[in-house]
């Protein structure tokens, strides 16, 4: 109530006078942030808008590369290139595809390399929790990649590129449209030969891979007032592994990723006022991997592991008075998976509903509240609300802030994993098969030590987050004709409930028995800044931007603990016990509480010619406690800061482009750490544009 106050007492700050005669550019459309057609600039909540121009010329080939480059985005390691934002790992960002969902998550993280940007159109960031529209997994935020439409017309593209390390990426699609009916194809096939940054030690960093992406888009209408599309993807993947085992002996075989997805999606305009959307969406993922030693063909891992997704829903917006927007939605959500970790087939069912009301009253203030209530099978019912406004004290600035609740659930691997390693030594259960999992082992003879009674594992919650944004954008665009745009977002989040790993027993070889239970409490909070300089001087553009982020990640508990000087650690250089200092904690591992970039992007309209230069800076972050005290606190647990450098270089003659870039400009590489950085990549692609009519933007 006393923000409101604030923000209407201030309303009284003039405008500055405005050319009415000039032609003003608008914002861009988005729908994540309310799942309606809005402006990106009349939001309440941070969102982040990627173009098809910035990714073209940015020279990305998979989604990992074009999200790194952005501010409050970190792509992590983690069972894969993952996405971390707002110092939340990447099992707490939901991706979506035209708005549904991706499957197929390695303890947690989503793999952003099996996506191609290829029919990207636009990629639509919305940081903080979004559970009140989407549900579980939207924790931290949403990433929706929303594909290419059909065109007006004819028209199509080819494009080849061929870059280090034998990388090859091939890109076709198509698009038509007559009357009432388009299509829209697309083809995709990346290869590379892998590489290896320890050719001392047995094994590749990272091995050969071939994979394939086809997608597609029907579009009809069958009148003025309903239109069905149908759009599909499919992708797959093979890999030909060399690993070394822990005891040094070498693993190969091969590896096969497949997923795919149909969904159609019927839109009926009632009146001018009222739309329906029914929407299907059904996906499936499925991994094999078949690996043996080398000397003796003995089998190292013959697994699977097949998951599908089902969903129905039906959501209705209603206009009232051109100014007020309700938007009410109900679904059924049906989820399977079977794997060689898995005791036989498990499936999760979740029902829900979904309500958001935005109201105007006035042109300068904006509120957005909402509510979706999701009801599963396997974990207490969940209400997730959210409250956003923006008020506009000119043309010049804006002020906005959010709240909400977000929410992520227990995922199969957490509930029914049945695993032992038998090189390592260790085993994990998920809270569903530990007491049994307990049993077989102390049957066997391989329990030496209870620690935790297995009868407290069962119900586990869903993890929650109550956070908050507020922030500022000032926009010189409108008002002075001045292409400056600057905008700052604070943040924090609450998280409760968090799942971790817990000691259930110790076995007789010295190895661990863990299970999952719901443990920490923890927070992360910072501020992010972002801005925009536009120039342009006789038919040639500059445009540069640049964004920070600062951020605290902690676990509550270790924080009670050293300021209660319960934390203790030895000194290194004397040997002598000495109690942690909170200035000594470092918060949760793989968090930099400084990132940074800055991009070039340089235009010359009439010769066709373009260039980009991106700089992206990650400070030191935490890998592993070494000194036994659990928490991150000394020097020598950290990974060292980096700064990487990308540059582009591209020429247009008629429908022909040329370009070629380097990645990563200085060659830095940590083989230890971060096996995903390769070093200096080069490429250089050939692009062919052409249409048969003119065709309107997508």
């Amino acid at each position: 109530m006393l923000s409101i106050l604030l923000l209407l007492a201030i309303e009284q700050v003039p405008d500055p006078v405005v050319d009415t005669s000039r032609t003003q550019q608008l914002d861009p459309v988005v729908v994540t942030a309310t799942r309606t057609e809005r402006q990106v600039g009349s939001l309440p909540m941070p969102v982040t808008l990627i173009g098809q121009r910035q990714i073209r010329q940015s020279g990305s080939l998979r989604l990992n590369d074009i999200l790194r480059e952005q501010t409050g985005l970190a792509i992590v390691n983690d069972h894969g290139q993952g996405l971390q934002v707002q110092g939340f790992g990447p099992d707490y960002t939901l991706i979506l595809v035209d708005g549904e969902p991706l499957v197929g998550r390695t303890a947690g993280t989503l793999e952003l390399s099996r996506l191609t940007v290829g029919n990207i159109r636009q990629i639509e960031v919305v940081k903080g929790p979004s559970s009140s529209l989407y549900g579980s997994e939207a924790l931290a935020g949403v990433v929706n990649i929303i594909t290419a439409n059909p065109a007006e017309g004819m028209r199509g593209s080819l494009s080849g590129r061929y870059g280090a390390n034998q990388t090859s990426d091939l890109t076709t699609d198509v698009s038509l449209r007559s009357g009432k009916t388009g299509l829209y194809l697309f083809g995709n096939r990346y290869q590379s030969g892998g590489y290896d940054l320890s050719p001392e030690t047995p094994g590749t960093t990272v091995s050969p891979f071939l994979n394939y992406t086809a997608s597609g888009r029907l579009t009809t209408s069958f009148g003025p007032r309903l239109k069905l599309g149908i759009s599909g993807r499919f992708f797959t993947e093979q890999q030909d592994n060399s690993l070394a085992t822990v005891d040094q002996r070498l693993v190969s075989g091969t590896g096969r990723v497949r997923d795919y997805s149909i969904n159609p999606v019927l839109t009926q305009q009632l009146t001018d006022t009222w739309k329906l959307t029914y929407r299907y969406y059904h996906t499936g993922y499925s991994t094999t991997t078949k690996l043996a030693y080398q000397d003796t063909q003995a089998p190292y891992d013959d697994s699977y592991f097949r998951q599908n997704f089902d969903r129905v829903e039906i959501v209705t917006e209603r206009t009232f008075r051109n100014r007020h927007y309700l938007t009410l939605g109900a679904g059924y959500i049906g989820e399977g998976v079977e794997a060689t970790r898995y005791p036989g087939r498990q499936q999760f069912s979740t029902r829900y509903g979904l309500a958001q009301f935005e109201w105007q009253p006035s042109t300068r203030l904006t509120f957005i509240a909402g509510g979706r209530f999701d009801a599963h099978s396997q974990y207490a019912s969940q209400f997730s609300p959210k409250l956003s406004a923006r008020y506009e004290l000119n043309q010049t600035l804006a002020i906005r802030a959010s709240a909400g609740v977000g929410f992520k659930a227990p995922d199969f691997r957490q509930l029914y994993l049945n695993f032992d390693n038998a090189v390592a030594g260790y085993s994990v259960f998920g809270t569903q098969e530990v007491g049994a999992g307990i049993a077989r082992l102390q049957q066997q003879g391989q329990i030496a030590e209870i620690l935790i009674d297995p009868g407290r594992f069962g119900a586990i919650r869903a993890e929650s987050s109550v956070a908050v944004n507020l922030g500022a954008v000032l926009d010189l665009r409108k008002a002075y004709d001045i292409p400056v745009r600057i905008s700052a977002n604070l943040f924090r989040n609450d998280i409760r409930d968090l799942i971790e790993t817990q000691v259930v027993a110790r076995k007789t070889n010295g190895q661990n028995v863990f299970s999952y239970t719901n443990l920490s409490r923890v927070y992360t909070q910072g501020i992010e800044l972002d801005g925009s300089y536009r120039i342009e001087l006789g038919g040639s553009q500059l445009t540069v931007s640049s964004g920070y982020q600062l951020l605290e990640a902690k676990d509550k508990a270790v924080v009670s603990s050293i300021r209660n000087g319960d934390v203790f650690r030895r000194n290194p250089e004397t040997l002598l016990t000495e109690r942690v200092n909170l200035s000594d904690y470092g918060g949760l591992l793989n968090r930099s509480r400084h990132m940074a970039n800055v991009k070039l992007f340089y235009e010359l309209t009439k010769s066709g010619v373009s260039a980009s230069l991106r700089g992206i800076y990650r400070s030191r972050y935490g890998l592993a406690d070494r000194n036994g005290n659990l928490i991150l606190d000394e020097a020598s647990e950290y990974i060292q800061g980096y700064t990487t450098w990308h540059l582009t270089a591209a020429k247009t003659i008629k429908k022909i482009t040329l370009q070629v870039g380097v990645d990563n400009l200085t060659g830095y590489t940590d083989p230890s750490f971060i096996p995903t950085l390769a070093g200096r990549l080069w490429y250089a692609s050939l692009r062919w544009d052409w249409a048969t009519t003119k065709s309107k933007s997508n």
